[in-house]
């Protein structure tokens, strides 16, 4: 039995599935590679949002961003941070006599929210300097004979400052080799359009995450020579999707279907299939330190721990874990596109609140060379992968896809009369989730019904549709919404295997 309980818990920036483990084809990943053959790799793990603070404080807080306040991006300018009274997970394991630490990149706020006891933020690329931190911090907590749980948000493989690199120009410690990924090596995911400026990138993106893997490796050697390793807790995960167009900042699988991976000390490698979300690594953390707040006190969290399946391969997961949910606002503070999906094992559903505003841009890909390419391609029709370009920026209310014939999310169903029961079946048990998650961008005409509560027992009328109707403004003689709607924790979220509904 393990007396310590330690967690390490290592985030990627940007990182998709391109890795050997999870079946990328022309780049290889020895170091991440054999911490999933060692642990247990979620086939099906979410993210809740594709945009890197946000992601980070779901991670850290096990709440969705309309719950914990960190809306976007935690910059000077934007300043979007965590509010005050949430709970994370530095402030929980310090309770516990946990050292606490962070190395690297933070990118959530603000501090004392966060409190870290043992805080070394950079935005160094050097993963041998990120490795030589973590040896240093392992060597003193063998030395005060404390258990620990440390962070370490490495910069890579997100974009520098460039129109196309990924920092791999940098002067590196000589432990840390150069990846030689030409683009004509590459594999060209589907979401994303094989041009040369796309094969650039991702030769360059390949190249980052060759040095993520190595200062992966460099890390879990050091935690071996530690004597740790068998009372610790690996996790490794990504905050979100690719830094390509159709990809992050998008709810679309190519921006939150990611890596997870977590080793648990005594149990034995699996793949699982579970359906997962970052809500559950929280309660994955504070189960297997053995915190109290497991479950929280306060029913805000409605992360499950992992910690019972984690060691139980596919056809042994947990088959509770059927559908996942999500919630994206803002990235930059211009890009607000706020929208809620609902994902099971066949289907997805999106509610795209802001809808008639355009599609934003993230900064780092409106001037990447992937996107200059598609936005001057001499086809008849231009795409971005196999989506036409009017349908990325100009989306609908809501978006309805079937996963098993259209993993792409290209075809777009919630028009399609076949599946008006399966539509308004998942749009009720998404707007179920946001009543339990007090979200106040559950809206009706066009409003928050969480901001107009206090009205109806006064008699107002919010009419019944999801968007404002300015050829039907009335609200007398229509169908209203139904204004005595539960909040909070007096919902109660079925959870059900869904078949085919068509």
């Amino acid at each position: 039995m393990v007396e310590h309980k330690n967690v390490l818990l290592m985030i990627a920036d940007d990182l998709g599935k391109q890795l050997s483990c999870y079946g990328a084809k022309g780049i290889k990943t020895p170091n991440i590679d054999n911490l999933a053959s060692q642990g247990t790799r979620f086939d099906y793990a979410f993210a809740s949002t594709a945009s890197c603070s946000g992601s980070r404080s779901v991670i850290y807080t096990g709440l969705h961003t309309h719950q914990n306040g960190q809306y976007g991006l935690a910059s000077h300018r934007h300043h979007f941070v965590t509010f005050d009274h949430v709970e994370t997970a530095p402030g929980l394991l310090n309770a516990t006599g946990h050292r606490t630490g962070i190395i690297g990149k933070i990118h959530v706020g603000p501090e004392p929210v966060y409190p870290w006891e043992v805080r070394k933020e950079s935005d160094t690329r050097d993963v041998a300097l990120i490795a030589d931190q973590a040896r240093s911090f392992f060597e003193e907590v063998d030395q005060d004979g404390r258990p620990f749980f440390l962070t370490i948000g490495y910069q890579d493989p997100h974009r520098d400052r460039t129109r196309g690199g990924f920092g791999n120009h940098g002067q590196y410690d000589p432990r840390v080799g150069e990846g030689k990924y030409k683009p004509d090596d590459v594999e060209v995911p589907p979401f994303v359009n094989d041009t040369p400026g796309t094969r650039l990138e991702l030769a360059e993106y390949y190249n980052s995450i060759h040095r993520l893997d190595q200062g992966i490796g460099l890390v879990l050697e050091a935690l071996d020579d530690s004597k740790l390793a068998q009372s610790t807790l690996v996790i490794f995960l990504s905050d979100n999707g690719p830094p390509f167009i159709n990809s992050k900042t998008t709810l679309y699988d190519a921006g939150v279907r990611l890596p997870l991976i977590i080793k648990h000390p005594e149990r034995k490698s699996a793949v699982s299939s579970a359906m997962v979300s970052y809500v559950d690594i929280l309660p994955t953390v504070l189960d297997f330190v053995g915190h109290p707040a497991t479950e929280d006190p306060f029913k805000k969290r409605i992360g499950q721990s992992l910690l019972r399946i984690i060691g139980s391969s596919t056809d042994e997961s947990d088959t509770g874990r059927e559908r996942v949910f999500g919630s994206h606002t803002f990235h930059e503070v211009t890009n607000y596109w706020p929208t809620r999906f609902i994902r099971d094992r066949q289907y997805k559903y999106h509610r795209n609140l802001a809808w008639r505003l355009d599609f934003p841009f993230a900064s780092d890909i409106y001037g990447s060379l992937s996107w200059e390419d598609i936005r001057n391609s001499k086809e008849s029709e231009i795409k971005i992968g196999q989506r036409k370009l009017k349908d990325y920026f100009f989306r609908g209310p809501e978006e309805l896809y079937d996963l098993a014939n259209d993993p792409l999310e290209v075809k777009n169903l919630a028009e399609d009369p076949q599946y008006r029961s399966l539509l308004e079946r998942l749009r009720s048990d998404l707007e179920k989730w946001q009543q339990r998650t007090e979200d106040p961008w559950l809206y009706r005409d066009g409003v928050s019904v969480w901001f107009n509560r206090y009205h109806f027992a006064s008699g107002l009328r919010i009419p019944d549709r999801l968007d404002f109707d300015s050829t039907r403004p009335g609200n007398i003689d229509v169908k209203a919404f139904d204004g005595n709607v539960s909040w909070g924790t007096d919902v109660t979220l079925k959870e059900e295997t869904t078949g085919n509904h068509t």
